[in-house]
């Protein structure tokens, strides 16, 4: 068992038979009344956001969670299907657990949640940053790039970016998965 003292970031703790992951937490002090610990939490197997206040010392209950790299495949109507490296396993994962699904291509490594005690996923990251091919782009002005200007562009996994205007259709590009925001050109 688990303390308040242990509360982290990313940590996944079990509360009323659901699982939440998180995302903030604080510490309140007054002089007369005992310490509270506060976190804001982020459902895992639903889609809720609540905050939620213990004492300070007070009980919870964290999961293990196992990461393991896994491989995507494809899309079919169960959701995303994916493979273990070594094992040669396969597992499909439900869209809601997997944190940004346009950014998903073929063969790309992601990192897929396990719960520790049902060996059931929980949950997929993908690389922070991934490099994408831009099949449609508006072209740019010649000389218009004095400003931060930005364009939408269309890449191979069929999400869209704004990218700056000096990007083409055929460019690969760098982007942030977390924020789905442009992050460099790369050469090649």
């Amino acid at each position: 068992m688990a303390t308040t003292a242990d509360m982290r970031s990313g940590l996944i703790i079990k509360l009323d038979g659901s699982l939440y992951s998180v995302v903030e937490f604080g510490q309140n002090k007054t002089a007369r009344a005992a310490a509270k610990v506060w976190a804001k939490l982020k459902g895992v197997d639903n889609n809720r956001t609540i905050e939620q206040t213990w004492n300070s010392g007070e009980t919870i209950h964290p999961v293990r969670v196992e990461k393991k790299p896994y491989q995507y495949l494809y899309q079919d109507e169960t959701g995303f299907n994916f493979m273990d490296n070594t094992t040669f396993e396969q597992i499909t994962v439900a869209e809601n657990l997997v944190n940004a699904p346009q950014f998903l291509k073929d063969g790309l490594e992601v990192i897929v949640l396990t719960n520790g005690e049902t060996d059931l996923p929980i949950g997929v990251e993908l690389p922070e940053k991934i490099e994408v091919l831009v099949t449609y782009s508006e072209p740019g002005m010649k000389g218009d790039t004095a400003t931060r200007t930005l364009k939408p562009a269309t890449v191979e996994t069929g999400a869209t970016v704004n990218v700056p205007l000096f990007v083409n259709e055929g460019d690969m590009i760098r982007i942030n998965t977390k924020s789905g925001e442009y992050v460099e050109r790369v050469k090649n």
